[in-house]
């Protein structure tokens, strides 16, 4: 594993145990992404894709295996030590947007660093820059129900830019959006990328993978196959309809108990 490594992960296993049965939800993973890279996790119902997500984003530990998150190792901490650890590192974005429906856009941006602390005048000027990245600059005060689905998803992820984390991790972060408004927020996630952001994707969707340099994709727990995407499609250009991409079928729908 490079020592530049943003995440660096050696033999890392989740075993799920109900009484005397054990599910292998992830099997002797080996994975390793670098500063500024854009990539998709991808797999079937059932692959391990959500486990390893959690995994990543520190919402869970593994059973067995190393975990190092920008040099330190992770896998053995404490709840209060990964919940710090979330929120300084790590940034989520949903396929629910979980915005606030009282709330103006800058309100819902603003409301994490509430949660911190951060100074009034601090956290205004991190929200409105948040919000101009993402092209929402005029649409500050407007709510939720004022918006399109792609521009509440923009102020998520906007929201998770404010607080300035290290990589930005999303959870089938187009499912709810029409392919107008999932060409918007991809357009988004690779600007961010272009800018040197960290941007990792979770999603069962061949069109989102093919917006991003590397695909990883998994089944039955381990990693089958991490390859590169030769020519990515640019969502800014209208880029939407995806290439054959190597290692995977044409679609794999459905969640992923795992």
């Amino acid at each position: 594993m490079a020592t530049g490594s943003v995440i660096a992960i050696k033999s890392l296993w989740k075993i799920y145990r109900t009484g005397e049965i054990a599910v292998e939800a992830l099997r002797d993973a080996n994975l390793e992404i670098v500063p500024g890279e854009m990539l998709a996790i991808m797999g079937p119902s059932g692959s391990g894709k959500s486990t390893l997500m959690n995994l990543i984003g520190c919402l869970d530990r593994p059973t067995q295996g190393s975990y190092l998150l920008m040099g330190e190792e992770v896998s053995n901490k404490t709840d209060n030590e990964l919940a710090e650890i979330r929120n300084r590192r790590i940034g989520f974005i949903f396929q629910s947007y979980n915005l606030l429906p009282k709330l103006t856009a800058l309100q819902n941006v603003e409301l994490p660093l509430v949660y911190r602390g951060t100074p009034a005048k601090e956290r205004r000027r991190s929200a409105l820059e948040a919000l101009e990245s993402v092209g929402l600059g005029n649409r500050t005060h407007h709510r939720p129900k004022e918006l399109s689905g792609g521009q509440m998803q923009r102020v998520a992820i906007a929201r998770t830019l404010a607080q300035r984390p290290a990589i930005l991790l999303g959870d089938e972060p187009t499912g709810n959006l029409d392919s107008r408004s999932g060409a918007e927020v991809m357009g988004v996630f690779q600007d961010l990328n272009r800018q040197g952001s960290t941007v990792v994707l979770v999603t069962h969707d061949e069109n989102v993978a093919a917006h991003c340099k590397r695909v990883i994709r998994l089944r039955d727990g381990e990693i089958i196959a991490d390859h590169p995407v030769v020519q990515p499609l640019d969502a800014r250009a209208g880029q939407m309809a995806p290439p054959a991409l190597p290692g995977g079928p044409k679609s794999a729908s459905g969640g992923d108990g795992w």
